[in-house]
């Protein structure tokens, strides 16, 4: 069996999972003899095309086990497998979607819902939901976060894992140059400069450059000021003179105390940097545990939490997770929903998120050992049932919101990384691209 049963009270820990999105590695046993017995029949073959915007050495055969234990249980249906690494996942879903090429299931950021909801793609899940066990497991902050934020207020996705930004240090570099975790930001940025040994390759931070850099400076921002997203006249705080601050000097690390590469540097490339033994931290999440864990010996990494705002609280990004959704155009809508309701069972969920690193949102995972063992799990589920963190919400329900990121933001960051463009003049940019945004969709959408 998959699940292992502890005695310890599960409390805390669905209450942290629930403020997660209210507000906001070892291998895997084989598909079990239960799993065989309990093998459903359908009415005919059916082939359903699956989409992984996440795909890469370390998703893609956890992938192909889930997908091979769903098969073994439902034997007339068949999943293609579609692996998209995760800089060309969005362009290829608006280039299907433009085509009316869509794939049957797709695994979908947050950030796309709105978008992809109101570019009429998605199928509403509400009526398949409501009727599933799963309803009762899923997350409730989870799927309210995921209605809350499209124009119609109806559910395009379902969350199979949710995560926390955070930093993942080299333990025993620390030990070694007898330099203490960082708990504030004045900590992080002395912490860069004292790991930093060029002479040997050795960098104490590496700043995503490349694709998705616009995640990380944001997150990275607003942990630092702890404001809202809008102020309470509606302005955004994005270009508030605190970000301003902050980003000018977490830029000007670049080339210094971090890689020249950083500039174009993705996902792939800055975990690289981290686990060959470039850098000393890394900004991400706990999805790249199992990389990590592959990559490192045990005990010479761990996850912390990004650092506090200068009166002591942890902020965090509201709506962090990853979601199934089924595409409108699919002929199989009621086997697509199998698959759906299969990955989100407490079986595939326990298995793909103890391989991946991130954080279940079936409950009935959250009492396995491994979820109450793994010290990366642990701390995020710290940072939310901390009653002092901040939790912020973005505007994911901006149509644009997405493409702000990916066409703003990205870009952006290169251009004040190589001195063409200052802090202040791309964050009032960004600024002015949001409040655009926000203008024409109340505009469009509350009259």
């Amino acid at each position: 069996m998959f699940k292992k049963k502890v005695t310890t009270s599960v409390l805390a820990l669905t209450m942290a999972t629930g403020m997660l999105l209210t507000g906001c590695g070892g291998g895997g046993e084989k598909a079990s003899s239960t799993t065989k017995k309990a093998a459903t029949k359908t009415d005919e073959p059916v082939t359903l095309q699956f989409w992984d915007e996440n795909a890469g050495p370390a998703r893609t055969p956890v992938w192909e086990e889930v997908i091979k234990r769903f098969e073994a249980k439902y034997p007339n249906i068949d999943i293609e497998y579609v692996g998209i690494p995760n800089a060309s996942a969005k362009s290829k879903y608006d280039a299907a979607i433009a085509a009316e090429d869509t794939p049957d299931i797709g695994s979908l950021q947050t950030t796309w819902l709105p978008e992809f909801s109101i570019r009429k793609a998605l199928l509403p899940l509400d009526s398949y939901f409501n009727k599933s066990e799963i309803s009762k497991k899923i997350n409730k902050g989870a799927t309210d976060v995921n209605k809350k934020i499209t124009q119609d207020g109806k559910l395009y996705g379902i969350p199979y894992a949710q995560n926390l930004d955070s930093l993942w240090i080299r333990t025993d570099w620390f030990e070694k140059a007898g330099v203490q975790e960082p708990k504030t930001w004045d900590e992080f940025f002395n912490v860069v400069e004292k790991m930093t040994d060029k002479a040997n390759n050795r960098y104490g931070f590496t700043i995503r450059g490349g694709a998705g850099a616009s995640f990380t400076i944001q997150r990275a921002m607003f942990a630092y000021s702890g404001l809202d997203f809008f102020d309470k006249k509606g302005k955004t705080n994005i270009n508030d003179p605190k970000h301003v601050e902050f980003v000018e000097k977490y830029f000007s690390y670049y080339n210094k105390f971090t890689p020249k590469s950083d500039i174009t540097n993705g996902y792939k490339e800055m975990i690289a940097g981290f686990d060959t033994g470039v850098v000393a931290m890394v900004h991400h999440n706990p999805g790249s545990f199992g990389e990590h864990s592959k990559a490192l010996p045990a005990g010479s990494f761990k996850l912390i939490p990004l650092p506090q705002t200068d009166d002591g609280r942890y902020v965090a990004e509201g709506g962090n997770a990853v979601n199934l959704g089924i595409f409108k155009s699919t002929k199989h809508a009621k086997e697509a929903w199998k698959f759906v309701e299969f990955v989100n069972s407490a079986e595939a969920q326990s298995y793909w998120n103890e391989q991946t690193g991130q954080i279940p949102t079936n409950k009935d995972v959250l009492d396995d050992e491994w979820v109450q063992k793994a010290q990366h799990i642990k701390v995020a589920f710290d940072v939310y049932n901390d009653p002092k963190t901040k939790i912020y919400m973005p505007p994911f329900y901006l149509p644009d919101y997405r493409s702000i990121l990916d066409g703003v933001v990205d870009p952006g960051v290169q251009a004040v990384m190589s001195g063409k463009m200052t802090a202040k003049e791309f964050l009032d940019q960004w600024a002015k691209a949001i409040e655009d945004s926000k203008k024409k969709y109340d505009e469009t959408f509350k009259k």
